[in-house]
């Protein structure tokens, strides 16, 4: 930890200005239009993760995924099929991975009416914290910011000015104890490619894009079947609005604000499984505390909760309209702070 932190120090003192988060205002025309808006952006995030796993096995996991995704029928095929086509090998598997740890809190504001999300997303891919773009986007229930890259048709983490602001996390990883961790992980790869149930990020994009406000986020959130566990978090615009939802396929536990998600169950309804990432415990007792503090700013930007594998933090208030956002690198920063105050914006 104090070597990755002094070399985040270091690296900030030698490099130059950081560039800033674009925002991208698509209206209601979706991943493709994005994409479309911003083709370097993708090619580049394809480019890095072939560098850093090697072309064939992402060639190799590309293919698995889009079989996978063929045969669930997944609502959105068509719509990977036409970005896929025009990048080298690599949007099936950018689309369809969950390997994350992330980490959130749900709280109220301190300083403004409302409720508060705070999130970091832990993905070890180099290139999403510098390539990451905030797109302005409109669904039928209406506009949304989407922290989100192009190619990618899911929804990780977005705000909805009066409505809610929401955020997934990877789940533990299902045990069964008198197996090896690869083989569980295997076996859980399995049971997922054999399933035709929706991936928790394209359940995120269909709550965003169709829910109204925060009741209706909740049930979709805690009734619909998903295709692996996963871990919600969601806030509304009222005092009290806010919670994290635990889900296995078919089954959710709620944990209600203040509290905080890693990548461990904390609630005691499913069996404990193995966390993800980097320190999760050390990650959500941090998170835990600063969901019962009165925070300021990205003061709560502290190891564990960034590291090395971070590519983002974000904080949002969908009451105020207020969301500020950066992007990470392993070598720490890699973009200004963006902030929108949406009342104000629009």
């Amino acid at each position: 930890m104090q070597h990755w932190a002094s070399m985040v120090l270091d690296n900030a003192s030698r490099r130059g200005p950081l560039p800033s988060i674009p925002l991208v205002d698509i209206g209601s025309g979706g991943p493709i239009a994005l994409f479309e808006s911003e083709p370097a952006r993708a090619l580049e995030i394809i480019r890095l993760g072939r560098k850093q796993y090697g072309a064939k096995i992402i060639g190799g996991l590309d293919e698995m995924s889009r079989l996978w995704s063929s045969y669930a029928g997944n609502a959105y095929n068509d719509e990977i099929t036409e970005i896929a086509a025009k990048l080298p090998r690599g949007a099936w598997f950018m689309n369809l991975c969950l390997e994350w740890g992330c980490t959130s809190g749900v709280m109220e504001d301190p300083k403004l009416p409302g409720m508060r999300l705070l999130r970091t997303l832990d993905w070890p891919f180099h290139g999403l914290g510098q390539n990451l773009v905030i797109a302005k986007q409109a669904g039928p229930a209406g506009e949304f910011y989407n922290l989100t890259w192009p190619a990618f048709v899911g929804v990780v983490q977005a705000m909805a000015p009066g409505r809610f602001a929401v955020a997934l996390n990877q789940a533990p990883l299902v045990r069964r104890l008198t197996m090896p961790v690869y083989v569980d992980w295997l076996c859980n790869k399995v049971k997922t490619f054999t399933g035709r149930r929706i991936p928790p990020v394209h359940l995120l994009r269909r709550v965003v894009e169709t829910c109204q406000t925060f009741d209706e986020a909740y049930d979709m959130l805690t009734k619909s079947p998903i295709a692996l566990p996963a871990i919600f978090s969601l806030v509304g615009t009222e005092r009290g609005n806010g919670c994290i939802i635990e889900r296995l396929e078919r089954r959710a536990f709620v944990l209600e604000a203040p509290v905080a998600a890693a990548n461990h169950w904390f609630g005691k309804e499913f069996k404990p499984g193995k966390s993800r990432g980097i320190d999760s415990y050390r990650r959500h007792q941090l998170m835990t505390g600063y969901t019962l503090s009165h925070v300021a700013g990205f003061n709560w930007l502290k190891y564990p909760i960034v590291n090395e594998d971070t590519r983002l933090a974000m904080s949002a208030n969908p009451k105020s309209g207020e969301l500020t956002v950066q992007g990470f690198e392993s070598y720490g920063p890699a973009t200004e702070v963006f902030d929108l105050e949406v009342s104000s914006e629009s």
